[in-house]
């Protein structure tokens, strides 16, 4: 019974507002951001078609140069260089690399706020 008579003694209660009491503020925030990008590169290249060359110096070519031709010296004793090339359809190069690019970069921000 007494809690009864509490109850209808008692008066409401009411919420107080809440006032800041600063008058200035400063916000300082710091972000760190690493990217990574890794490119692979795989590039086939293919030919279809024949193709034979020969160059030097000090050799004598014919017009119309062709595999397994007799081949001969200018000036036989004599410094040469001689290259020849046959390529038939297929794979003519592979090219593989990779690489690899990171940015590190830092921000700060700062905020000023007052009342």
């Amino acid at each position: 019974m007494r809690w009864l008579i509490l109850l209808l003694v008692a008066s409401p209660v009411q919420a107080a507002s809440v006032v800041p009491n600063f008058t200035t503020g400063v916000v300082t925030s710091e972000t760190t951001t690493r990217t990574e990008v890794t490119e692979i590169i795989n590039v086939v290249e293919y030919s279809n078609a024949t193709s034979y060359t020969v160059n030097g110096t000090n050799i004598n070519i014919p017009a119309n140069p062709f595999p397994g031709a007799n081949y001969t010296q200018i000036d036989p004793g004599a410094p040469f260089q001689f290259s020849e090339t046959s390529m038939t359809p297929g794979i003519s190069s592979v090219t593989d690399m990779s690489r690899t690019t990171i940015t590190d970069s830092f921000t700060t921000t700062t905020s000023v706020f007052t009342q």
